[in-house]
């Protein structure tokens, strides 16, 4: 585990161990076993190890909060067994669509393990790596923008796309375009937003960040097209020190993934895998889905003051 990950969860884990010891206490002397029970629903015990587990997957709680989240998760594991309880007296557990359900959880949890297992075999990116990635992404770091945008999705038919393209290109501003839609009576939808550079997809980010202001990219969606307009935007750029922890965060889950990958494609070389029925004829195109690349985390993080998160979600766009 690296200092960076134990600075970000020593919040929780101080959290978590602050319940425990609460929960721990309130169990009296009665043995070790005892200290571990939080409270007893009927026949059934829950455990301060089921409280525990639960506080650790909450973000960014606090260790003065841990009192109170601890007694709230034990409140809803407390409802929880009383139902899981009463949907064994109604064999609820033996439906085999609930059957069915808990298989696939089962099956789920297992292939999320391996996966982790291959990933912790991945070496971190060295130094040289981080520098070369910061270095070919200027418009993430060096060259870092916040964009206020808005984007039109307007519905219209291929034949009509080359008399709309001229017709943004000849007005003066997005407003005037936005008229000749209305007078046309040709539909639309607007939104606005302010994003991060971060927050754009990768894939676009580029040309976004060669726009100036009231600059605008038209491309095809599925029902007509989509126009892209940079409103304004302000300079904020990322150092490499400040970006480093986030780069190296994002090259590793993608070296995690292509070893994710890597492994699973040597498992379908050495097995047998052999489609059946309506699945029979499209077997070759089925096998290449089957595993996806896995979208690994975009280059920023809390920790360095960008949102990791919303640069996986952006706005949509392709």
């Amino acid at each position: 585990m690296t200092t960076r990950l134990i600075n970000q969860r020593a919040p929780l884990l101080l959290a978590v161990v602050a319940a425990a010891t609460l929960l721990v206490a309130c169990g009296g002397d009665k043995g070790d076993k005892a200290s571990q029970t939080a409270a007893k629903v009927n026949k059934e015990e829950i455990t301060v190890h089921q409280i525990n587990f639960v506080l650790q997957r909450q973000q960014g709680l606090k260790p003065e909060q841990a009192e109170e989240a601890g007694r709230q998760v034990l409140e809803r594991l407390v409802d929880q067994e009383l139902a899981v309880q009463k949907a064994q007296e109604l064999k609820l557990d033996r439906d085999p669509r609930v059957v069915q359900q808990v298989e696939a959880a089962k099956r789920e949890i297992i292939a999320r393990a391996y996966a982790e297992r291959i990933g912790e075999s991945v070496a971190k990116p060295a130094n040289d790596e981080i520098a070369k990635y910061y270095a070919e992404k200027p418009a993430l770091f060096k060259e870092r923008r916040i964009y206020s945008l808005q984007e039109l999705n307007i519905e219209a038919k291929p034949e009509q796309f080359e008399a709309l393209r001229a017709k943004l290109s000849g007005a003066k501003n997005i407003g005037e375009f936005v008229e000749f839609l209305k007078a046309n009576d040709i539909r639309f939808a607007g939104n606005q937003a302010v994003r991060a550079a971060e927050q754009l997809p990768l894939a676009s980010l580029d040309n976004i960040a060669k726009m100036k202001d009231g600059d605008s990219l038209l491309s095809p969606n599925p029902n007509g097209l989509t126009v892209l307009t940079l409103v304004g935007s302000r300079s904020q750029p990322v150092d490499e020190e400040r970006a480093r922890p986030a780069i190296e965060a994002f090259l590793l889950n993608q070296r995690r993934a292509e070893a994710i990958q890597k492994d699973l494609k040597a498992l379908r070389d050495s097995s047998k895998i052999e489609y059946v029925g309506k699945f029979a004829q499209p077997a070759a195109s089925a096998a290449s889905a089957a595993t996806p690349a896995q979208p690994a985390p975009a280059p920023a993080s809390a920790a360095s003051g960008l949102d990791q998160n919303a640069i996986a979600k952006g706005m949509g766009l392709k």
